[in-house]
């Protein structure tokens, strides 16, 4: 199967439900991820389009998605809590041929711009991007802005993000997790400055469902193509109903109301 192929499965008409739950790499105990396999059947029940995922997870749950509407992304990049001045430094533990074989259809990658070893970030995603093309499997571009160098341009209401869009895209990504920046104008501009869907991120557990789908319509509105959303995710305490609902947003254009009563939310 080629790029396009695997695209057009993962990003259905273009928009995706996509949830990262590589976080008990960076922290753990982690909520929501206790069960990891429990969690990853919960979203497969929700219909979820994919789920990112480091090398072991795949290898030992791939199989659960076999016949379903859910693939799995190999989350490539890593780094601790116990790092130090370290942490934001995503090293690489994988490369694409293993997660092929491991069962992924595509790679995952993060930078973090404005960290001390952001030339080296950068260029790890320029190897990652350079292999992923070879053997025809989409890149996802995790890029946020954090990190003491950080110089945001004078009046930049993406506080750098749609920045952090562009280096994705220009470095040969085929989609980018970014941020709500807060409101519909400015995450517009993130939108604008990258041709290559753009998957939001929803931060922190929050369990206000309302709030979490609100912020998807209102991203789907201005030029979004869905969410990379973990924690708001599976730490939600339904998550295959928040999965589902998101996924009415995200697939059907439904307003926030109707897939809050579609769900029982």
């Amino acid at each position: 199967m080629g790029k396009q192929e695997i695209m057009a499965e993962i990003l259905p008409n273009g928009r995706g439900v996509w949830v990262p739950i590589d976080h008990g790499v960076t922290d753990f105990p982690c909520e929501g991820l206790g069960d990891i396999e429990q969690t990853i059947r919960s979203l497969i029940a929700g219909e979820v389009n994919v789920i990112v995922a480091h090398k072991g997870v795949i290898d030992k749950f791939n199989h659960l998605c076999q016949g379903t509407k859910t693939r799995m992304i190999a989350h490539l990049s890593a780094s601790t809590r116990h790092g130090g001045k370290n942490n934001s430094n995503k090293v690489l533990v994988g490369d694409v041929d293993e997660a092929i074989m491991r069962g992924a259809v595509g790679v995952s990658c993060q930078v973090n711009i404005g960290s001390k070893k952001e030339p080296a970030m950068l260029e790890r995603m320029g190897h990652v991007t350079t292999e992923a093309y070879l053997n025809e499997v989409p890149v996802l571009g995790m890029i946020y802005v954090r990190g003491e160098n950080v110089n945001l341009m004078k009046n930049d209401s993406t506080n750098g993000y749609a920045h952090a869009a562009r280096i994705a895209f220009e470095l040969g990504c085929d989609a980018v997790k970014t941020v709500w920046t807060g409101d519909k104008e400015s995450f517009s501009n993130i939108c604008r400055a990258a041709p290559i869907p753009l998957l939001v991120a929803g931060g922190p557990s929050t369990g206000n469902s309302e709030e979490i789908l609100t912020m998807v319509k209102n991203s789907i509105e201005v030029g979004g193509s869905g969410v990379c959303m973990g924690r708001q995710i599976f730490a939600h305490q339904d998550v295959t109903a928040i999965c589902k609902a998101i996924g009415m947003i995200v697939h059907n254009n439904v307003s926030v109301k109707e897939a809050i009563e579609k769900c029982s939310l």
